[in-house]
């Protein structure tokens, strides 16, 4: 099925980047009017969203949105916070300038008179240094506001995540090869940092979520991005499809990851400057969504499990996207832009 005429929407070339063409490719099918589920099927339904609220020492944990009364008034958010968890995050978060408001530290790990855990020991002496305040609190402390389990000794309060405007991931974008990616009301907190993770390491210009029914920069998405959080512009908007027509007239062409598509990731154009969408865990890609994509793409499988969560199927776009910019830059005797 031919790709339908895109001539009604702006192609406004930017900075660096060249305007979005008439034509991506040839005879490729754009994403049809099913019910389509992301490229992750079934086999996330099960996956249930962390809590991004906690209480801990008295103290509740917010992501960072305002929170209102019962009489409708926004009361004051300033005395809350995000949680850090893991050394490779705190450690990230201190080498980026994360404000840290404390850090909580396993009691005893660092005393002159317990077995010496050096890198432990090591980022401890660099909070103190920076003049962080550092309380030793049981395990028992740190594993009930850990998301996971995998504290590693050590958590730091900081203030909520700033997440970025949609335009500024826009300017940031300013080669003929960008990613951005787009997730369609990811829920899971682990999923989201996963693929932040992915998005930084393929050099992606930013990550685009909901600010509605979907997964924020709590302590999960910390630790499972390694930092990576701290890398990349995440920005947070009202409307999604909205933000994708934003995309296109920024030069982007857009491609949605769904099981339903006719044509595989391989056969696909994922090169140039592209928005990646990627669905929820359980409903996919929503009708209104898809229906702003350009085109779509499966992964292709052999094997008899339905297919990948949104995680590991996002790590799999992001680097055939990369691989096929580097391919494609090689044939044309193109230095990395």
């Amino acid at each position: 099925m031919a790709k339908p005429n895109s001539s009604k929407r702006a192609s406004a070339s930017r900075a660096g980047g060249s305007a979005r063409p008439d034509s991506r490719f040839g005879n490729s099918a754009r994403g049809n009017g099913c019910n389509a589920k992301s490229s992750t099927g079934r086999s996330d339904r099960n996956e249930r969203s962390g809590r991004r609220t906690k209480y801990s020492n008295g103290v509740r944990r917010s992501a960072g949105h305002p929170q209102r009364s019962a009489r409708g008034s926004v009361r004051d958010t300033s005395q809350l916070y995000d949680l850090i968890e893991g050394r490779r995050a705190c450690t990230e978060a201190l080498d980026t300038g994360v404000p840290i408001a404390k850090a909580l530290v396993l009691s005893g790990a660092t005393s002159a008179h317990s077995a010496a855990d050096a890198s432990l020991k090591e980022l401890v002496d660099r909070l103190n240094t920076a003049g962080i305040s550092v309380e030793e609190v049981p395990r028992a402390i740190l594993d009930s506001m850990s998301s996971h389990g995998a504290h590693q000794g050590i958590m730091l309060r900081t203030r909520p995540f700033q997440y970025a405007e949609l335009n500024t991931i826009i300017q940031r974008a300013t080669s003929k090869n960008e990613l951005v990616i787009v997730l369609d009301h990811v829920t899971d907190e682990g999923n989201f940092g996963a693929i932040v993770r992915s998005a930084e390491v393929v050099g992606a210009a930013g990550v685009v979520i909901a600010k509605a029914r979907a997964a924020r920069v709590g302590t999960a998405a910390y630790k499972t991005s390694a930092g990576a959080v701290l890398h990349l512009p995440i920005a947070q908007v009202s409307n999604l499809a909205s933000a994708l027509d934003e995309l296109k007239k920024a030069g982007f062409w857009v491609v949605g990851s769904t099981e339903h598509a006719t044509q595989n990731v391989w056969e696909s154009p994922m090169n140039g400057r592209l928005a990646l969408v990627m669905g929820s865990e359980g409903n996919g890609i929503s009708q209104l969504v898809l229906k702003k994509c350009d085109f779509s793409c499966k992964l292709p499988q052999r094997g008899s499990v339905e297919s990948l969560n949104v995680a590991q199927a996002a790590t799999v776009m992001c680097y055939e996207w990369m691989r096929q910019v580097t391919c494609k830059q090689a044939a044309l005797g193109e230095a990395h832009e």
